[in-house]
């Protein structure tokens, strides 16, 4: 299956999160929380304004982006747990 999203939304895969503390405490899964940073996977054309006019996304596939921690909602595709948030949820990308 292919997903590609419509509008301004955009396709993120996490990226893993550290299991270890810099002194190297080990932090189980149960209390870890869930990255708020990931890899663009694809993304919607963009949403009309009122002019009609098509406003593209600004984040594009391979951008590694931060984004609102509960935003969004969860999806498997293929196996892989992936995220869909609207556009307004990226925080930014990250260089």
């Amino acid at each position: 299956m292919v997903m590609k999203p419509l509008h301004d939304r955009v396709l993120i895969r996490r990226v893993e999160a550290e299991e270890k503390t810099a002194g190297g405490i080990i932090i189980p899964d149960s209390v870890q929380d869930k990255p708020s940073e990931g890899l663009v996977i694809a993304t919607g054309p963009g949403v009309r304004n009122k002019a009609g006019d098509l406003v593209p996304v600004a984040v594009e596939t391979g951008n590694h982006v931060l984004f609102s921690p509960y935003a969004g909602t969860e999806v498997r595709i293929q196996g892989e747990d992936l995220l869909i948030v609207n556009e307004g949820d990226v925080i930014g990308i990250v260089s």
